[in-house]
């Protein structure tokens, strides 16, 4: 493994931790006491964590505290229909990132994806290890596996597809993957797999801009099935290309996080640092 990539897999796991510690320790936690809960220096804590987060441990704990997400409900609520209409479905992405999507037919995917060939890789995020999967088309799967491990996200994954042939190739989806994380500008090509409301509920996601928040009534809504607030969330749970399509951007109406697929600290890691990163 490289040394930048034991850094990058570093630095997440002192994020993780330091996520317990602001749970357990409360948002008024000193720097101190922080620092010693991860068994480091003030100074090392502070320079890793501010180099990971973009602003200090001090204002990121309050990106990390429960009452964040109500917060963003109440300041940087997005409806959808405002954000496709004034194009902010484009901002607030990393290092020039342009997405560029397409689905797969529907008669297609009642196949099971039989036919296609799927190819596979485990990478670094800054959100820890991550399984990517991709087509020629594009990727069509992210997962992140701090919590569940590579061996139940691989087979989340392929149970989705089950008809495709799977290759293990990281090197032809290097670039793909490094561009959605912000290591290198470029186009990051999708291919989104999934029955047709699955993709209607996908693809209003991707007019929530970075840094903002919408709600599971806001998508139903915003897809014309205002009373199927249940059957999109379960398409939001059900999202495989996980960040790009930013299904960690919807809340309950109440400003709870609700649930996510890789883990709820994930998803708080992911908002704190969308959200740090829009205000420095």
């Amino acid at each position: 493994m490289a040394r930048d990539e034991m850094d990058d897999r570093y630095h997440f796991q002192v994020m993780r931790r330091a996520i317990e510690a602001v749970d357990r320790l409360g948002p008024g936690a000193s720097l101190e006491a922080l620092a010693a809960e991860l068994n480091m220096s003030p100074a090392h804590f502070q320079r890793l964590f501010s180099r990971w987060a973009g602003v200090s441990p001090k204002r990121y704990q309050q990106y990390l505290t429960l009452g964040h997400a109500k917060a963003l409900l109440a300041e940087r609520h997005t409806l959808l229909e405002t954000a496709h209409e004034t194009g902010l479905s484009g901002t607030g992405r990393l290092h020039d990132l342009f997405l560029r999507w397409e689905a797969m037919r529907p008669g297609d995917y009642a196949r099971g994806g039989e036919g296609l060939s799927i190819r596979w890789g485990g990478f670094e995020s800054p959100f820890g290890p991550a399984l990517a999967m991709g087509t020629e088309r594009g990727l069509c799967g992210i997962a992140f596996t701090a919590e569940t491990g590579e061996e139940a996200a691989m087979e989340d994954l392929r149970s989705r597809w089950p008809g495709a042939r799977y290759v293990e190739d990281p090197g032809a989806l290097e670039d793909w993957v490094s561009a959605a994380f912000g290591e290198q500008k470029g186009e990051v090509p999708v291919f989104l797999i999934g029955a047709p409301f699955q993709i209607k509920v996908w693809e209003a996601l991707l007019s929530v801009p970075s840094g903002h928040v919408t709600t599971y009534s806001d998508i139903a809504q915003a897809i014309g099935s205002p009373r199927a607030v249940r059957a999109v969330g379960t398409a939001v749970g059900r999202n495989p290309v996980s960040f790009l399509i930013p299904c960690h951007r919807a809340l309950r109406k109440s400003g709870g996080l609700g649930g996510y697929h890789w883990g709820l600290p994930v998803k708080r890691a992911i908002l704190a640092w969308e959200a740090a990163r829009e205000d420095a």
